[in-house]
């Protein structure tokens, strides 16, 4: 909001109040509680100020004027009527067809002019003022704006419009400077219309005009912020977190709020991080995408025409945009902005096991020794809320694990091969008698928690209950919340001595318990009261005068008060109104440097709460799912999204998290589990184990079949990151990404890709033995067989037989694998020979890279201890060409053996290095057209050049 932002202004509620009719649902909190929340809805009685919002038998087509109609009532939560329309200086016209406002801009509605316009060293620079007497929506309408175009790169442009008479919140991520002189050929050019003011930014090669304000209208108020924008087609990929039924958006007047809640995912809510970045395929095939850099609480509606509206409820308008020209091209340039993603440790590529509630050191010593008893591959184990004393952070519940045989069993697992992550929440426990907690003592002392507008300590309830007290779980929720969560305290993480004491407090308990990664949670944050244990003042901020569609009937939901005090950055302070968003933000970077400190290695972070360029420090799970087939299909649309965020290190809790899963759903959903970037299995308190060892002895050699696949493309998997790291590439890549000029490709979101060259088309649905798969025009070979599929596949669905413990796996010619023989622990793997999968293109080429290093010290890349080596394969020869080398990392290693799928005919020799190869290490199979070789002794970090022509 405008102004100083500290600053609250009490107010009389009147229609500003969420005056909203909130339906009952069932509702889980975080890992265990069914509880009674809300879905809220205009009230009965309200009239509506849009069309039905059941289907009916048709939608409003593109073409038609109800596409063309731009929502001037977006306030469901107050009375509607044609009178209240006009007086907005809007346009009243009932519709038939479902979700079309009935009141809308008329065309040319005029809210700013131009005053001045100038040429500057960077771009442009124009001033504009609002036009005298324009209605206003919520009043406060600030009168001066100014409009900064700057052209930053070739392929990046910045817009921002703000206030330049009065500091207003602006989010403390320091993306850029102005640059001292325009990009040199720009891909694009920016022309302003003056009155009213409207701005058009246009690709120059294709004269696509890819963002144009001339519709709707611009509102900038106080604590309202409206622009809208057609779209250059209906192709619309981003803006999160939530559960989206597809992919590529449903522009038929859909709306998403945007405000980080402890809400598991559900249709249509706002979920746990914010992510206002979009990208767009235009219809020549060219990809661009927009970066709104704006945390305020906010919703973005979708409309056929095609078109967008951005609404916050603060803040400026910051926008980057980036012009490609390829997917690829528009995530690299994203992320050169936001932040490259963070490279994990090699070990967190391997399987993660976990689950709320094994309730004792007995129960995790026979779940990972049921692991081993089958060979199962296993990386990770967590120690989740169960692990503590009475749920409070730093400390060790001494009646069901004590700390001896907690740091004795995790030393022990490490030894196997097994690293240990613990789950850390931001709320810390308040009701301790003082000096018996020193997390809680030290905080008070150092000023590290957020402050209420009484400039004491606000307080909430989340997890940790109160000392000496019994704890009931029959009784309900409210009661529990009420009678046994003892106060909590939130700390600020944008001051420097919170940071701090937090690393302080992780480094001291590493000493306790040798953990290797930290799982932040509940970091939105989460609140199991509304505000605060007292409440939230009335005033305009926990009540503005627009509520965006967002759950919850106050901004204080579940959360605190947004009239709650934080820090701005180290020097000025501002309210959580501005903050909420950023909140999981600003506690990842320090809790990773707390973990690389603690451990003295790379280490990991996931987190829960996100906001762009969370990435740069941590991974992601998309949160509390829930045991149903649904919810495996949203996973991959999840992970898709989420490396369009930079956020690659991504996936979902394997089998489900809430409810009891099956057998069935759970051996298909770790088939596709086996494929995301971050693969942890993780359920609830209280239901059924679904480890991979829990339905016997069938089931585990299954999963161990399965997960030995994964291992074997390890390497793979790592030099993706690798890339992702160092160049901003996506890992988990949908298929239009590769395919851009195939717009079959463009809907597809139940297969998906590892980079450029391994494709996964799995089943999601129950009973099912088949499974429909898009082939894009090219070569493709089978995982198991390596046999190229028949040349009929390509630019068809086709009907893969899939029956129950197979999932179809394709390698897409012109890609190089590398890859190692797998086993139970990447501590182990890492050790063994590697091999190269070669799938041959038309051309009888392909290309590919390995990155290695020692899996686990810091800043391996900037500082150069790796090896890179790439392989490239061209009229008969494979050569490796080693890029970067360090040290004696690959001195013990050897390449042993090498797969050429898809060579014609036989070869009538194969060498190495010019050496002739026995007919022992080599075979050619002329019915797979594959080639064969074996025990090639190869040292991996000498260069070679093996012939076969």
């Amino acid at each position: 909001m405008g102004g100083t932002t500290n600053i609250i202004v009490a107010c009389v509620v009147t229609t500003a109040v969420v005056t909203v009719i909130c339906v009952p649902m069932t509702y889980f909190l975080h890992p265990d509680k069914g509880k009674s929340d809300t879905v809220c809805r205009p009230p009965d009685g309200l009239t509506p100020s849009y069309g039905p919002t059941e289907e009916v038998s048709s939608i409003a087509p593109t073409t038609s004027p109800e596409s063309w109609k731009f929502d001037c009532f977006p306030d469901s939560n107050k009375q509607f009527s044609r009178e209240i329309c006009e007086s907005r200086g809007c346009t009243y016209e009932e519709s038939t067809y479902p979700r079309v406002p009935w009141c809308y801009f008329p065309e040319n509605y005029g809210s700013y002019r131009q005053q001045t316009v100038k040429d500057e060293p960077w771009g442009t620079r124009a001033d504009i003022e609002r036009i005298p007497g324009t209605p206003t929506l919520f009043g406060s309408d600030i009168v001066n704006l100014r409009v900064d175009i700057e052209e930053q790169t070739k392929h990046r442009l910045h817009i921002k419009i703000y206030d330049p008479n009065e500091q207003r919140f602006e989010v403390p991520n320091n993306l850029s400077n102005p640059p001292s002189s325009k990009a040199t050929n720009p891909l694009y050019e920016v022309s302003i219309q003056k009155n009213p003011f409207s701005f058009q930014v246009k690709r120059k090669d294709t004269g696509t005009i890819v963002f144009d304000t001339s519709v709707g209208a611009l509102i900038f108020e106080d604590q309202f912020l409206q622009l809208s924008t057609r779209l250059p087609s209906h192709n619309i990929y981003g803006f999160g977190e939530h559960e989206h039924e597809s992919f590529r958006h449903d522009l038929n007047w859909r709306m998403w709020g945007s405000f980080a809640r402890d809400q598991p995912p559900s249709p249509e809510a706002n979920l746990y991080g914010t992510h206002p970045f979009y990208m767009c395929i235009e219809d020549d095939f060219n990809a661009h995408g927009v970066f709104l850099n704006n945390a305020n609480a906010q919703d973005v509606a979708l409309q056929p025409l095609p078109a967008l509206t951005y609404r916050h409820i603060g803040g400026v308008f910051d926008f980057y945009m980036f012009f490609g020209p390829t997917p690829e091209d528009v995530v690299a340039q994203y992320t050169e902005l936001i932040g490259r993603p963070y490279m994990p440790p090699y070990w967190a590529l391997g399987f993660h096991l976990s689950r709320y509630g094994y309730n004792g050191i007995e129960n995790v010593t026979e779940v990972v020794a049921r692991m081993r008893k089958y060979n199962i591959p296993h990386d990770v184990f967590y120690g989740d809320i169960d692990y503590m004393d009475r749920q409070r952070d730093f400390t060790i519940d001494e009646e069901i694990y004590g700390e001896e045989n907690l740091a004795n069993f995790v030393q022990r697992i490490k030894e196997e091969g097994t690293n240990y992550i613990i789950i850390l929440d931001p709320a810390i426990a308040a009701n301790e008698t003082v000096g018996t907690y020193r997390a809680y003592d030290d905080g008070v002392t150092n000023d590290v928690f957020i402050h209420g507008e009484d400039g004491e300590i606000i307080f909430g309830k989340v997890w940790p209950d109160y000392p000496g007290i019994e704890v009931d779980e029959s009784q309900p929720w409210e009661y529990q919340t009420e009678h046994y969560r003892s106060y909590a305290a939130f700390p600020d993480f944008q001051r420097q001595q919170t940071k701090d004491w937090w690393e302080f407090e992780i480094v001291d308990f590493q000493k306790r318990i040798e953990f290797d990664g930290i799982w932040i949670d509940m970091n939105e944050p989460a609140n199991f009261v509304h505000g605060s244990v007292d409440g939230c003042s009335v005033n305009n901020l926990d009540f503005p005068p627009y509520h965006p569609r967002i759950w919850g009937t106050t901004m204080a939901d579940k959360t605190v008060c947004m009239s709650a005090v934080q820090n701005w950055d180290e020097t000025n302070k501002t309210t959580h109104y501005n903050m909420h968003n950023l909140y999981g933000w600003s506690q990842s970077e320090p809790t990773l440097n707390a973990a690389r400190t603690a451990t003295g290695k790379r280490s990991i972070v996931i987190t829960r709460s996100t906001y762009p360029g969370s990435g740069k420090h941590n991974g992601h799970w998309l949160g509390d799912n829930t045991s149903m087939w649904p919810h495996i299909h949203k996973s991959i649309i999840g992970m898709l999204e989420f490396n369009l965020f930079g956020i690659p290190f991504i996936g979902a809790d394997i089998c489900g998290y809430f409810s009891d899963t099956t057998e069935q759903l759970c051996r298909r959903w770790s088939q596709v589990g086996n494929f995301y970037t971050y693969a942890r299995n993780h359920n609830g308190l209280n239901y059924r184990d679904q480890d991979p060892a829990a339905f016997g002895e069938a089931f585990a050699v299954e999963m161990r079949e399965l997960f030995a696949i994964r291992y074997t493309l390890l390497p793979y998997l790592y030099t993706l990151h690798f890339r992702a790291t160092a160049y901003g590439s996506t890992i988990i890549r949908p298929l239009l990404h590769e395919f851009t000029s195939d717009p079959n490709t463009y809907g597809i979101d139940r297969q998906f890709l590892w980079g450029s060259g391994f494709m996964i088309s799995p089943v999601l649905d129950e009973d099912a033995v088949k499974v429909d798969a898009y082939f894009p025009h090219a070569r493709w070979y089978d995982w198991y067989t390596g046999k190229e599929v028949d040349s009929s596949y390509a630019g068809n669905v086709v009907t893969l037989d899939a029956p129950a413990s197979y999932i179809p796996l394709h390698i897409r010619g012109g890609n190089i694998l590398p890859t190692q023989q797998p086993a139970n622990s990447t501590k182990f793997s890492r050790l063994n020979p590697f091999g190269l999968i070669i799938a041959l293109n038309e051309g009888q080429s392909a290309i590919g890279a390995l990155f290695w290093d020692d899996g686990e010290s810091i800043d391996t890349i900037p500082n150069g201890e790796y090896y890179h080596i790439e392989y490239v394969v061209a009229e008969g020869n494979l050569v490796a060409s080693i890029m970067n080398s360090y040290g004696t990392l690959l001195d013990n290693h050897r390449l042993d053996t090498i797969s050429v799928h898809g060579m014609a005919s036989r070869p009538p020799w194969v060498k190495l290095n010019g050496i002739e190869l026995t007919d022992a290490q080599w075979s050619y199979n002329d019915v797979d057209a594959i080639l064969s070789i074996t025990d090639l002794q190869q040292p991996m970090a000498e260069p070679f050049k093996l012939t076969w022509n």
